[in-house]
């Protein structure tokens, strides 16, 4: 099994910054690209920013200038750095993995997608 484990959510007035972490745990071979996503009440779920394996981002248009993804392959970990935050960035934020999992016959499964709890994040006055 493959487990992601995210952290650092939580209520912070307009303006403010918060710091999500993301660790993977479990049958991990290696870790393709690593991602945060979120789901605001009544809306479907929206890609925030991903990072491939070499460090290549992507963001959506709504967080771009605001919001910075990192990750530290060495801990397996993912981040977002989120600054200067609106009410509407409100949402459940979830990291998720795109791994190559290792079997217990020591086989490895490309491109196995996993997806961690999910932390809230409330920007509030």
């Amino acid at each position: 099994q493959v487990q992601l484990v995210g952290s650092g959510g939580g209520l912070v007035q307009p303006g403010g910054s918060l710091r999500l972490s993301c660790v993977a745990s479990g049958s991990i071979f290696s870790i393709n690209a690593m991602g945060w996503y979120r789901q605001a009440p009544g809306k479907q779920r929206e890609l925030v920013a991903d990072i491939t394996s070499g460090g290549s981002t992507n963001y959506a248009v709504s967080v771009k200038g605001r919001f910075t993804i990192s990750r530290d392959n060495a801990k397996n970990t993912v981040y977002l750095q989120m600054n200067s935050l609106k009410p509407e960035d409100t949402a459940v934020y979830y990291c998720n993995a795109n791994v190559n999992k290792r079997t217990v016959d020591g086989t490895v499964i490309a491109g196995y997608t996993s997806w961690g709890q999910g932390t809230q994040v409330s920007v509030s006055s």
